[in-house]
């Protein structure tokens, strides 16, 4: 299938470096491929094109450079530069299997040279719109979706089978692979141990005492681990949304899988689903649009909490809740209502239920969706 970016990148590459990153065989390189016919590939992992890349070797005629994983290159950003600046006859695309944003900070800037996109995994929204299902295969490809990940490998295998074995060859790459090329990581197994021991803290305030105490290591380096995680593509996190709200949680992140069917409880694998969806989807707005969304919950000190909360500039825009069956409104909404209306007056209570026979909004203005239509529109 066609991603949703390949317009986009090819519409952007006509004036600037384009960045692509994004997980691990989340289709990058077929994408990057797509775009034109005329194309050299050069993988900074691969000896014979490292070579050929510090002997600047390529075919100056092809309509596109894809230089894949360059960002492991030393100074590779001033090296770009000055490509760009004294040798650019074709299109350039860098992509990366690491958070490109990390690294760009660091050296000669590329400020004004470059545009910047986010490949995400599979979901309804990106199916629905290549036309991949229609609607008496909703459900099954919703449940396909949970149970084989939107990673396209996996998902169009069709096979938890498939699945199983493609989940192991993944997190080996990141961990055994990108992981010590990217930093001086000398405890491998601690990190496969704290990957494993986040399966059953997903979606949860992230208590790094408890984490230090099951690893028997210090606070610097779980939170060193959780970042490298982070960059790597394995873990995402959201951050709890205090803005001049009293009593909020202020600094426990919570954090999601890429790869959410490795959690084995339905209902937190649903709701990483959801964030997973929530977080493609501001990626892509602020990618495409130049906005300023992000993805926040609503927790305080006597556990009233929110699962989701999407903010614009600061300000809140949508609370989403994620249910399996429940229709009730959740009594939550309105406890934090009252404050978060200071901020917008107009902020959407959006509570997204698996099960429902039909939607609804309650006499105080809390909209209850059956999930699966939501999620094709993400309409926030």
């Amino acid at each position: 299938m066609r991603r949703a970016l390949e317009s986009l990148i090819k519409q952007d590459l006509e004036k600037k470096i384009v960045l692509l990153s994004g997980p691990r065989q989340v289709g990058k390189t077929t994408l990057s491929k797509a775009l034109f016919e005329s194309f050299e590939y050069l993988n900074f992992d691969r000896l014979p094109d490292r070579h050929r890349l510090m002997k600047e070797s390529w075919d100056r005629k092809a309509k596109l450079l894809i230089f894949d994983e360059l960002h492991k290159m030393r100074n590779w950003k001033r090296w770009l530069k000055g490509i760009c600046d004294t040798d650019r006859k074709s299109h350039l695309l860098v992509t990366g299997s690491a958070r490109l944003d990390t690294f760009k900070k660091a050296g000669d800037s590329l400020a004004g040279r470059y545009l910047e996109f986010h490949l995400m995994p599979l979901d309804l929204k990106e199916l629905k719109e290549a036309g991949q299902y229609s609607a008496s295969t909703r459900e099954e490809t919703f449940e396909k979706l949970l149970s084989l990940s939107g990673f396209p490998e996996p998902y169009f295998s069709g096979s938890e089978t498939a699945y199983k074995r493609w989940r192991k060859t993944h997190l080996d790459a990141i961990i055994k692979q990108d992981l010590p090329e990217l930093e001086l990581v000398k405890r491998i197994t601690d990190i496969e141990t704290l990957f494993e021991l986040m399966r059953d803290r997903i979606g949860s305030p992230l208590s790094h005492n408890s984490l230090r105490e099951d690893l028997q290591t210090d606070d610097k380096s779980i939170k060193r681990w959780l970042l490298w995680l982070e960059n790597s593509y394995a873990l995402f996190k959201i951050t709890p949304y205090s803005k001049k709200l009293t009593r909020t949680l202020r600094k426990a992140p919570k954090y999601y899988f890429f790869d959410y069917p490795r959690v084995s409880e339905p209902g937190i694998r649903l709701e990483n689903l959801v964030a997973l969806a929530l977080h493609k989807e501001i990626l892509f707005r602020n990618d495409t649009l130049g906005e300023e969304y992000s993805l926040h919950y609503l927790q305080d000190r006597l556990h009233h909490e929110v699962d989701f909360l999407v903010a614009k500039d600061g300000h809140p825009l949508a609370m989403i809740e994620v249910k399996q069956s429940d229709s009730e409104p959740s009594p939550n909404f309105r406890y934090f209502a009252p404050e978060l209306k200071k901020l917008n007056p107009d902020i959407r209570r959006i509570q997204l239920v698996r099960n429902l026979s039909r939607r609804f909004t309650s006499k105080d203005g809390i909209e209850v969706e059956p999930l699966i239509p939501w999620l094709e529109k993400l309409d926030f």
